[in-house]
Formats: structure tokens, C-alpha cells, sequence
């Protein structure tokens, strides 16, 4: 029972900060767009990225620390683990570097395009697929 709870938790928080993962990146694709005589436009696009990182980064926490326990506490043989642990040390670089465009945006220095920011986009989904078809098909 206590090992369902768990994996329970670890299910809601990852789905919880992929919401996040997903989302502020479309922010960043609006900000790239936002034309240079916007400030308003601008402002209220930075507070809302800076607002949903703040709120997604501990849930991203949460989400690795079940994860981590559940790893630690039950034995868990296979190659499968391994693959969805490299892929949320990935996801955790990226929420990362998800904070380094947003202070380039604060400060004036972003060199990107709205393109790029629409296939920066995609890389948690890529990212999910290989962590949940490993965690069900177990295919190591």
C-alpha cells in the first residue's frame, strides 16, 4: 500500500510539472514575438513565466524526490530505471536553463526567434515518451 501512495504522489507531481514544462516555453514563444515598443506586453509576459517557473520548480522537486525514494526504498532491477532516471536529469537541466531564458528575456539578450522557442517546445514531450515507455514496457 505504502509503495502505491508513492508512485501515486510521484504520477501527480510529474504530471503537475509537466504542465509547467510544457507551458512556459509557449511564454517564451509569445516573448520572442512581443514587438520592442511593447514593454507592457513584455512585463506581463515575464512576470508569468517568472510566476510558473516559481510554482512548477517544487512541484519538479516533489516529483524527483518520490521518484528517488521509491528508487532507494524498493528494489528495482533493469536497465529501464536507468533510462527514465537519465531522462529526469534532462527535464531537470532543462527547467534549468528554462530560468537562464527567462532572466536573457529580463535582460534584454535574448537571441532567439519564436521558431526556435516552438521546437525548444518540444523536448519534454520527446523526453516523457522515452521515460513512460520505458517505466511500462520495461523493454531492459
Amino acid at each position: 500500500m505504502t509503495y502505491l501512495i508513492l508512485k501515486s504522489l510521484h504520477i501527480i507531481f510529474i504530471i503537475s510539472w509537466f504542465t509547467g514544462l510544457f507551458y512556459l516555453p509557449r511564454i517564451f514563444v509569445n516573448l520572442a514575438m512581443v514587438p520592442a515598443d511593447s514593454k507592457a506586453e513584455k512585463e506581463r509576459l515575464l512576470r508569468m513565466a517568472e510566476k510558473l517557473f516559481r510554482f512548477m520548480t517544487p512541484l519538479g522537486v516533489l516529483a524527483i524526490g518520490f521518484g528517488l525514494y521509491m528508487w532507494l526504498a524498493f528494489e528495482w532491477p533493469g536497465m529501464w530505471l536507468h533510462i527514465k532516471a537519465t531522462a529526469a536529469v534532462i527535464l531537470v537541466l532543462y527547467n534549468i536553463y528554462c530560468w537562464t531564458i527567462i532572466r536573457r528575456f529580463r535582460e534584454d539578450k535574448n537571441l532567439r526567434g519564436h521558431v526556435w522557442f516552438r521546437w525548444f517546445n518540444e523536448l519534454p514531450t520527446l523526453i516523457m515518451f522515452a521515460a513512460v515507455f520505458s517505466a511500462v514496457l520495461k523493454p531492459y
